[in-house]
């Protein structure tokens, strides 16, 4: 094949410059969708074969399954084509044989103007081609062997005289991003499913490779997202991306997997895997296992895993994708069907706790039962599997919210972070309760550790952990810069707003504050909010909200910590310590973290019975010395 351009339909193909347009616009297509299209384009309608695609696009000694790569390239070349398989308009498929590409018209070259010359052609050692292979493949390796050349002499007037080594020797892969695997059942409900296993894919990468796997929520953003992997891999910071998809029918399960370089876009490893359903459980872990083995990574077996029911395990994923979308309700229910399945069923019973901690924090029952029947589940899932790191996480916030045994409580976190160093939720935990026993600078450096880990999952939490060590600035100049990347996040908004008024900056406090309120979906209140400060100040934005509570209090259960806040704000003495005392007899755990850390109650500190209601709930005192 002669290096040019190819004409077909819309599109064009510009070889030497590895560029596909559609009506003049670049189209994004990643670098072996771009090398078979160029072989496809260039092999003047004839048939390739796959073998004769996969000799091209892969060496021999990367160990790849070159059945899903092909597969896979072709389909992203289709995406790019707004091409449909069954109806094709370039891209044939010959079934059990390989591809044929139509409609294709080589772009004529550029006649010289007159006075001007053809520039001489340059001299190209002939490249050695397999005697087997056919005409048109003999011209793409000659095509190849003249851009070979061409990006030598690049590199030679870019660099100076620098001698050439041979091929550089592949940086070691220490980190990997699990992408969320693409759903190809045909069906949207199955989209649980699909997620369900991509988190227990992560899970077991962690448990069972010394490699830094990034969290779940972090790979999670780009689901979907039309960007090329080494784009990828640089925004999550890794050495590689794993993708694939999943699919089941018929009590059958496949599933393929691809490991891909994210700085050279290269395949190194790939796999596909068939199951029953009743061995779906366990196929998370033996695709963990082999690509942990593939990159020399792989951590001493573990014990095997207790027996999991299909219909435990399937309840389980129901609830965990429930849980994760916010819909903690269906998350409950799905979760005691897991354990009423399978009650030796360790997952299902930390489900269990997560869904009973939601709902004491987020105010809608009374705390003290949730949380007891939240610490009951953890310590089920710990008994009945010790290495679960999310159920030691669990247990460690119900020990300092029903006992306040703080040392115990941290030992059930530092546990967490052993057994699964990648989640960032332990350290966060960690961090809160740090912050409420006053050991800022500790709970600062914890944070800052969950944040590197995931930064998607609590954006405003290093805000937070300032706010409260009383340092606003450091809060307002970390809310700024991830307000950048994360314009609607609730939690920065709230933390800006907070951090802004203690700064005595009530105007912009109150746009955070209506932004907040507004992300939430309750835009009338937004500009009820706005409305109040031009008329009253801060003190009647705080009225504001705190009518709008008290009316959904009327009706349902509400926050004490909420009230207690907003109480606090308006310096209202006698009722935010009526509110804190019944905060702290519901065990409210909002209450027990921020009450000696939330700058509202500042105002209290030199009251005996704030100081009496410290003792009780037996933090160590924080006391200002002024008001």
């Amino acid at each position: 094949m002669a290096a040019g351009t190819f004409e077909f339909g819309e599109f064009e193909l510009n070889c030497e410059r590895y560029e596909l347009r559609r009506k003049g616009i670049p189209l994004r297509l990643e670098r072996q969708p771009m090398e078979l299209l160029i072989l496809l384009a260039s092999s003047d309608g004839h048939l390739v074969t796959r073998d004769e695609i996969a000799q091209l696009l892969w060496p021999s000694e990367v160990f790849v399954d070159t059945g899903h790569g092909i597969n896979t390239a072709i389909r992203k070349i289709r995406h790019a084509l707004r091409e449909d398989p069954e109806s094709p308009r370039f891209l044939q498929t010959i079934t059990g044989k390989g591809y044929r590409f139509i409609g294709v018209t080589p772009k004529p070259e550029p006649i010289p103007l007159p006075g001007e010359t053809a520039q001489p052609e340059p001299l190209i050692p002939q490249p050695v081609v397999p005697t087997h292979a056919p005409a048109w493949l003999h011209r793409l390796w000659v095509w190849v062997s003249v851009s070979a050349v061409i990006l030598i002499l690049i590199r030679i007037a870019t660099f100076g005289a620098r001698s050439v080594r041979g091929h550089t020797k592949p940086q070691p892969i220490t980190s990997i991003a699990v992408l969320p695997l693409a759903n190809l059942s045909g069906d949207p409900n199955e989209e649980y499913f699909a997620d369900g296993m991509t988190d227990e894919l992560t899970t077991m990468l962690a448990k069972d490779s010394t490699l830094r796997i990034v969290s779940r929520t972090s790979a999670m953003q780009f689901k979907d997202a039309h960007r090329s992997l080494p784009e990828i891999a640089r925004a999550l910071d890794v050495d590689a991306i794993l993708e694939g998809s999943i699919s089941r029918s018929s009590g059958k399960v496949h599933m393929t997997l691809q490991l891909v370089s994210g700085e050279t876009d290269n395949h190194l490893w790939a796999e596909s895997y068939d199951r029953d359903t009743n061995d779906v459980a366990v196929l998370p872990d033996n695709a963990a296992r082999a690509i942990a083995v593939r990159l020399n990574s792989s951590t001493p077996p573990h014990a095997n895993a207790n027996y999991i029911n299909p219909e435990a395990h399937e309840a389980y994923l129901r609830g965990h994708y429930s849980w994760v979308v916010g819909r903690n309700e269906d998350a409950g229910r799905y979760y005691r069907q897991a354990v009423q399945i399978q009650p030796d069923y360790a997952l299902g019973w930390t489900g269990l706790a997560d869904y009973y901690a939601m709902k004491a924090i987020s105010g809608e029952v009374e705390p003290l039962q949730a949380l007891q029947q939240a610490e009951a589940a953890a310590r089920k899932a710990v008994e009945l599997d010790d290495s679960v790191a999310r159920a030691h996480t669990a247990l460690g916030g119900m020990i300092f919210f029903n006992h306040g045994d703080d040392v115990q409580a941290l030992n059930e976190l530092t546990r967490a972070t052993e057994l699964d160093s990648h989640d960032g939720e332990a350290f966060h935990l960690h961090a809160r309760i740090l912050c409420a026993l006053g050991r800022y600078d500790e709970a600062i450096a914890v944070q800052k550790q969950s944040t590197a880990i995931n930064p998607f999952e609590h954006p405003g939490a290093m805000a937070e952990i300032y706010a409260c060590t009383r340092q606003f600035d450091a809060a307002i100049s970390d809310g700024e810069m991830r307000l950048k990347d994360f314009p609607a996040a609730p939690d920065i908004l709230l933390f800006l707003a907070d951090s802004y008024h203690w700064k005595g900056r009530d105007k912009e406090a109150v746009e955070m504050l209506a932004r907040q309120i507004s992300a939430e979906g309750d835009v009338p209140q937004s500009a009820a909010v706005r409305r109040a400060f031009e008329t009253g100040g801060y003190p009647a934005v705080v009225r504001c909200q705190l009518a709008a509570v008290e009316k959904r209090a009327r009706t349902g259960r509400v926050s004490t910590f909420a009230l207690a806040d907003l109480h606090g704000k308006l310096g209202e003495h006698d009722e935010t310590l009526a509110l804190l005392q019944q905060g702290v007899n519901e065990r409210d755990p909002r209450l027990l973290l921020l009450t000696q850390s939330d700058p509202a109650f500042d105002f209290l500190h030199a009251d005996l019975r704030y100081r009496s209601l410290i003792q009780k709930i037996g933090l160590p005192p924080m006391y200002l010395d002024s008001n």
